[in-house]
């Protein structure tokens, strides 16, 4: 096999290992899975946000044929809690729970390990579904921040993977093959194509793209500090929860 053909055949099976870290839906071809394809998946987070984007605002626009826009709203949340696993929201609640409960770097790590979900992790996941139902219905349009806010919100963890360092136990992580030796040159290039699609989605209404870009660095920055701070860099759960964050600060520039 040519050498071309072998890095599209590894660039095609790290979109598809994207795609199965991220959400529930299958990989429909075989992986040779590897740290190094694993590390390879990060380049094609924004498309997989894209492509759940996608399905969120063509599930919301079907459903308002039949039902109200809050009602319609409230199942594509459940549609994406379901495709994903509540991936995103699990780091949330874990990261609050670590970060609150905790007052060593040692003790919060432990914390975060843990599966069950405490007080702080409880108010934190409630308050941001809340939040983020009262932002989608007052946001204009509906269906471009169902469609735009998963891929951008989802160049955040990378950001954050660029210049903090991985702080958790290697053996135990999920998330420790994605950050293990992350390529800024992929980090560009999803940057890159979040932004070229950003900016055909917002043609009409360029501010967007510009707020966008502004959520994503601004969370990325002031969360990224934030983990330095507290736990000396990130962790799998620190990353979700700042898709979470990014995607609501987006979603309150669309509601102006």
């Amino acid at each position: 096999m040519s050498t071309n053909a072998t890095t599209t055949s590894r660039e095609w099976q790290a979109f598809w290992l994207a795609i199965g870290f991220l959400t529930r839906i299958p990989m429909l071809i075989q992986i040779d899975y590897s740290q190094r394809l694993m590390n390879q998946s990060s380049l094609y987070f924004p498309l997989v946000g894209l492509l759940l984007g996608t399905c969120y605002a063509g599930t919301y626009t079907l459903l308002t044929f039949a039902f109200s826009s809050l009602i319609s709203i409230l199942l594509v949340i459940i549609l994406h809690l379901w495709l994903t696993g509540a991936f995103h929201e699990d780091g949330l609640a874990d990261s609050v729970d670590a970060l609150g409960g905790g007052y060593t770097i040692e003790k919060r790590l432990e914390i975060m390990k843990d599966s069950r979900i405490g007080t702080y992790g409880t108010v934190a996941l409630v308050t941001a579904l809340t939040l983020k139902v009262a932002l989608l219905t007052e946001a204009r349009p509906v269906w471009l921040a169902l469609l735009a806010a998963p891929m951008v919100a989802r160049l955040t963890p990378l950001l954050i993977m660029g210049y903090l360092p991985y702080v958790t136990d290697p053996d135990k992580s999920k998330s420790k093959p994605v950050a293990d030796g992350f390529s800024r040159t992929r980090l560009a290039i999803a940057a890159a194509f979040t932004i070229v699609a950003s900016l055909v989605l917002t043609l009409y209404q360029p501010w967007i793209l510009v707020w966008g870009l502004c959520a994503t660095l601004g969370v990325a920055l002031a969360w990224g500090r934030y983990l330095r701070s507290q736990l000396g860099g990130y962790t799998g759960d620190s990353l979700g929860a700042s898709v979470v964050f990014s995607e609501l600060v987006l979603l309150l520039g669309l509601t102006i």
